[in-house]
């Protein structure tokens, strides 16, 4: 927890400006209690605060620093195209060499559209594979996030298939009524809804691995039904790989699990650090959106010179690092590391990862595949282990429901930190 004065001034002076002192809900501690630590700098894998404490830092803004915080490459080719402008509403060089590198690397994609963030990027996937199709109905499952599109922000009912209901304030009801929400893992609830309804969905949405409620790895021949299912009732296969699009690999979880999506979205390493999102898809497809077609999708800073350098550099540097393979040994060596120490705590305790990307299941037993297989203990084991964890330097997430990044700047020392507090801690 933040016990410095610098920190909670300045939230003091947040409050009276933003909505919780924040710009995004997690980032208030809520779910952990205490006073967020402001942030001065960031440099590699580590953080400084505003109060001088320096953290070995495992959120990497939430996902998109997989080179590390302020990698000089991407620096200074923000520096060198902010000094051309920040912004110009006309199609630029930048935006063409991102596009080339994404179509270029993730299967069965010809035609890559840029916009602002993730949240855009799902909405515009959604409202094309509606336009394609003629069909209104989208599928989603539960403990899948795909932004705060109001059509999606809903959650499942009693029932197995559920029309889905807002999870949110302000979402109207005949909105979420347009999504069908079913559980993870469920292949006979997946297989009777298509026997019942396949014919009215336009798309199904998932998280190919599903990194906002925990880390629901899922079984490939799970996915591998969806992929038959959707194919067989001309429904569009949506994989929403804002987290895990080049994290997992360089093809996404589509080149993991061996499946080929029709769209896909994509979003924080594509950024290197700034706010992007992508939607993309074969030609066929891509080209009903306007200018080509009838369904209209704009954006003044879609394509923001900077961002799209941004970007295009930390792609490149991807590649020519091989670093999905570095990071792959990386994430080895914390999973050698950290996972005995959890498995031997009380009442037990696994970690899942995928590549770089990590949980901690503080539960006995296999850790869930589904949401509703989380326990609610979990939660309160993890925030009194996040707020000792940040008391000896190591920064994970504020939420016991959100996954944790490796990035190419951490090492093996840093590792070693994180085992030497959390073994700590748990002891």
């Amino acid at each position: 927890m933040t016990d410095g004065t610098r920190s909670a001034d300045l939230l003091e002076r947040a409050r009276r400006v933003l909505p919780g002192g924040v710009n995004s809900p997690v980032r208030a501690f809520r779910a952990v209690g205490g006073t967020p630590h402001v942030i001065r700098r960031g440099a590699g894998a580590e953080l400084e605060d505003v109060d001088g404490r320096r953290y070995v830092d495992f959120v990497m803004s939430w996902g998109p620093l997989i080179l590390g915080h302020a990698h000089p490459e991407v620096v200074a080719a923000v520096q060198e195209a902010a000094a051309r402008g920040l912004s110009y509403g006309a199609p630029c060089e930048a935006e063409i060499e991102l596009g080339e590198r994404v179509t270029a690397a993730y299967p069965g994609i010809d035609l890559v559209r840029f916009v602002s963030s993730g949240t855009e990027a799902v909405m515009s996937a959604i409202r094309l594979a509606r336009g394609v199709t003629g069909r209104d109905l989208v599928v989603k499952f539960s403990g899948c996030y795909h932004g705060h599109v109001d059509h999606l922000l809903v959650a499942a009912g009693s029932g197995l298939v559920t029309f889905g209901q807002p999870s949110s304030a302000g979402v109207p009801a005949p909105f979420a009524g347009l999504t069908l929400v079913l559980p993870l893992d469920d292949s006979e609830a997946l297989t009777r809804l298509f026997e019942q309804r396949g014919d009215e969905i336009a798309a199904v949405i998932i998280e190919p691995v599903p990194a906002n409620n925990g880390l629901l790895v899922q079984r490939r021949e799970f996915l591998t039904l969806l992929r038959e299912l959707t194919a067989a009732h001309g429904a569009l296969l949506l994989f929403d790989e804002v987290i895990s699009g080049f994290r997992v690999a360089r093809g996404g979880a589509a080149e993991l699990s061996g499946i080929t999506p029709d769209l896909a979205t994509f979003g924080k390493v594509i950024g290197g650090g700034m706010p992007v999102g992508a939607f993309g898809g074969r030609r066929e497809l891509m080209e009903r959106l306007a200018p080509l077609g009838p369904v209209y999708q704009a954006g003044t800073l879609s394509g923001n010179p900077v961002a799209m350098t941004a970007g295009a550099k930390t792609l490149e540097i991807l590649e020519r690092e091989r670093a999905w393979e570095r990071l792959e040994r990386l994430g080895q060596a914390l999973e050698a590391r950290i996972a005995p120490l959890l498995e031997a705590a009380r009442p037990g305790a696994r970690l899942v990862r995928v590549g770089s990307i990590f949980w901690m299941s503080l539960q006995p037993g296999e850790p869930p595949r589904a949401a509703e297989a989380i326990a609610g203990e979990a939660a309160e084991r993890y925030r009194t282990i996040f707020h000792r964890l940040l008391e000896r330097g190591i920064n994970l997430a504020p939420s016991a429901y959100e996954v944790g990044f490796l990035s190419l700047a951490h090492t093996e020392e840093h590792i070693d930190r994180f085992a030497a507090a959390l073994a700590e801690v748990l002891s």
